[in-house]
């Protein structure tokens, strides 16, 4: 949360023309969702360069993610938080980004001498509570206060407070239900199997 924010000109009825700042298709799909199933469609969608600027200057709304959401001024424009909105309306989390392996990657060559996926798991599973150690905490948000224009307490409180690092049951619900609303408005093409390894925490897609 907080990262993917649809921010407006006017209130959330009287946008017709959305930018879409096509850094994740995954936020772009979701934005899609929100207005067909919720919002009201009828929206036109305008691919752009994540600048709010220019995104507002020819459209009611725009989509912003990852930093630049994080910079906007909150007290000059309208925003909604996309995952606070998914939850809103359907009681599930929303999942933004996983780790994943191709099953035919499997069987690549790239793949060959690499460690087995139970071991792959765990190697990401270090590194995520490498990162989430008070100390890493700490001296990640004093890297990257300065370059976002933060306090080092606001980037702390974001990566503490509002990302979820675990791919449990109910977010594999919200996922399911994610693919299932995108392939229905046609914002993705349906969505290939995918095989949770429980015991590694892993996917396989």
């Amino acid at each position: 949360m907080r990262s993917i924010l649809l921010v407006s000109k006017a209130p959330i009825g009287q946008v017709r023309a959305v930018a879409l700042d096509t850094s994740s298709m995954t936020s772009v799909a979701l934005t899609k969702i929100l207005f067909e199933k919720w919002l009201g469609g009828g929206r036109t969608f305008t691919s752009m360069e994540p600048d709010i600027e220019k995104m507002l200057a020819a459209h009611d709304a725009a989509l912003v993610i990852g930093d630049p959401a994080l910079q906007i001024d909150r007290s000059r424009y309208l925003t909604l938080d996309l995952a606070e909105e998914w939850i809103r309306y359907t009681g599930k989390p929303f999942v933004f980004a996983f780790w994943a392996i191709r099953q035919q990657a499997l069987q690549e060559d790239a793949l060959q001498e690499a460690p087995p996926l139970q071991d792959l798991a765990a190697l990401f599973q270090q590194s995520r509570d490498h990162g989430l150690d008070s100390a890493n905490l700490n001296q990640i948000a004093r890297e990257w206060a300065p370059r976002l224009g933060l306090q080092e307490s606001e980037v702390r409180s974001y990566l503490t407070e509002n990302i979820y690092y675990y791919l449990d049951a109910p977010c594999l619900e919200g996922l399911h239900l994610f693919y299932r609303y995108a392939a229905e408005i046609g914002a993705l093409p349906p969505a290939p199997g995918i095989d949770f390894l429980r015991a590694a925490n892993a996917l396989i897609v």
